[in-house]
C-alpha cells in the first residue's frame, strides 16, 4: 500500500522527456518530503550484452563534494604498518587476528583495505567477503602499502561503480542539503569516469543506455547524456 507521502509525489515521471542534471536537480530536492537527509542516486543502464562478451564495468571514483556519508574503514596489514593504519584514522585496524574475525564473520566495516603481503590470507575469504562485495582489489585501490592514501579517499567520499549481471549500476552522489554545484560536480566525476573505462572495453555503440536519477524515497528522472558516451 502507497503511503499519503508518496500518493502526493508527481507520476508517471519516467515517461518524461530526459533532461540535463542541472534541470532535474531541483525536481528531486523538491519530492524529498520525508525527515531525514535523503540520498541522491544515480540508476545506469548500461549496453553489457554484446555478441562476443558481457561487459563487467568495475571501477571507483572519488566525488569532490563528498558522499555524504561516514565509511567505516578496516585495514588488514603486516604488525609494523598497525601504526601507520591507526595514524590515517582507519576504524578497524589489524594483522592475523583481524583476519581471523573477518573469517569468523565479524564484517562491521563497509570498506576493507589490504596491504599486498596480507592479501594471500583474505584471498581465502572469498566466500566471506566477495558477497559483500568487501574483498580487496588492486585496481579499486584497495590493496596498497600506500596506507595513508586509501583510507582517506575511502573516508573522503570514494564510490564503487560496478554494473550487475542485468547492466544496472546504481550509486549515491551526495545528499539533498548538498547545494546543485556540489551534487553536479560529483555528478560529472562518476560520468568522467564511466566514460574514462569506456575506452579500456571492446564495446559496440554507447556504453550507457539510459540514465535515470532519484531520490531515497522520491520517484526518478531520466537524465538526458552527451552523445558518444
Amino acid at each position: 500500500m502507497k503511503s499519503k507521502r508518496y500518493k502526493k509525489l508527481p507520476e508517471k515521471t519516467k515517461d518524461l522527456p530526459s533532461n540535463t542534471i542541472e534541470n532535474v536537480l531541483s525536481l528531486v530536492k523538491s519530492n524529498c518530503t520525508t525527515k531525514f537527509d535523503e540520498s541522491v542516486d544515480l540508476n545506469f543502464r548500461i549496453n553489457n550484452k554484446q555478441k562476443k562478451n558481457e561487459i563487467n564495468l568495475r571501477t571507483v571514483v572519488n566525488l569532490p563534494g563528498g558522499t555524504g556519508k561516514t565509511i567505516k574503514v578496516a585495514v588488514v596489514c603486516e604488525e609494523a604498518k598497525i601504526n601507520e593504519a591507526k595514524d590515517a584514522k582507519a576504524d578497524l585496524v589489524g594483522s592475523d587476528d583481524l583476519v581471523e574475525k573477518i573469517k569468523n564473520g565479524d564484517l562491521n566495516f563497509e570498506k576493507l583495505i589490504c596491504t599486498p603481503s596480507m592479501m594471500i590470507k583474505l584471498s581465502k575469504l572469498g566466500k566471506v567477503l566477495g558477497p559483500k562485495g568487501l574483498m580487496p582489489n588492486p585496481k579499486l585501490g584497495t590493496v596498497t602499502n600506500d596506507i595513508l592514501k586509501a583510507v582517506k579517499e575511502a573516508k573522503a567520499g570514494q564510490v564503487e561503480i560496478r554494473n550487475d549481471k542485468d547492466g544496472n549500476i546504481g550509486l549515491s552522489i551526495g545528499k539533498k542539503s548538498f547545494d546543485d554545484e556540489k551534487l553536479i560536480k560529483n555528478y560529472n566525476a562518476v560520468i568522467d569516469a564511466i566514460d574514462k573505462e569506456k575506452s579500456n572495453l571492446t564495446i559496440k555503440g554507447d556504453l550507457i543506455k539510459q540514465l535515470f536519477i532519484t531520490s531515497t524515497m522520491g520517484v526518478s528522472y531520466k537524465i538526458k547524456l552527451a552523445k558518444g558516451i
